[in-house]
């Protein structure tokens, strides 16, 4: 039984091995918009959320094993974000955070025959921490340091350098802080779309 083991373990070890020969490593750089809200909850009063549009510009490097297209990325960016509170006797509270956000994604390319070269969907998911740069506005509504995300996307790779994605994150964090209604169990996530390019060198 245990000559099976070692067997199974040298295999897995050489599949590794080519694998990691045969992978590339790219970086490059990646803008985009994205359009945040705020999801709000057991709070004592109605607020209106007002969706606001950001920007983000960065860092990211690619991780691929070709023979399998799975890949991972990695990215460090500035990240904008911006939202509107609107309270039941029409005061309005303005967001405008910045933030040093870091998406992990584990990402899988869809390899097509004769166009691979020039065109390649892939699908996208995983996990992403968002920490403040600023300090809070406004006391009453004051959000935590650092807001997690989940993200599942969708994009695209043309002439293998140059990748358009768009991706969903769904807030996992309760990042209200010490808001008015904290005592009431307030919760507030963070949920937003995300539009980006990306160059790969």
């Amino acid at each position: 039984m245990k000559s099976y083991k070692k067997v199974l373990i040298v295999f897995l070890l050489a599949v590794f091995g080519m694998g990691a020969a045969q992978a590339q490593f790219r970086f490059g750089i990646k803008a985009g918009l994205n359009l945040n809200s705020l999801h709000l909850s057991n709070m004592s009063q109605n607020f209106n959320d007002d969706n606001k549009c950001g920007s983000t510009l960065g860092v990211m490097t690619e991780f691929q094993v070709p023979l399998i297209g799975l890949c991972f990325d990695l990215s460090a960016m500035y990240t904008h974000m911006g939202s509107k509170l609107e309270g039941p006797d029409g005061e309005k509270v303005s967001y405008n955070k910045n933030f040093l956000e870091i998406p992990l994604n584990l990402k899988y390319k869809f390899g097509l025959p004769v166009i691979g070269s020039v065109f390649t969907p892939y699908l996208f998911t995983g996990p992403s921490f968002a920490f403040k740069l600023d300090k809070n506005s406004v006391d009453a509504f004051k959000t935590k340091t650092c807001q997690v995300a989940w993200n599942i996307g969708l994009g695209f790779e043309l002439i293998r350098h140059l990748q358009i994605s768009g991706a969903y994150g769904f807030g996992v964090n309760n990042i209200a802080d010490h808001w008015v209604d904290a005592q009431k169990d307030v919760k507030v996530k963070n949920n937003y779309w995300t539009v980006t390019a990306a160059w790969l060198f």
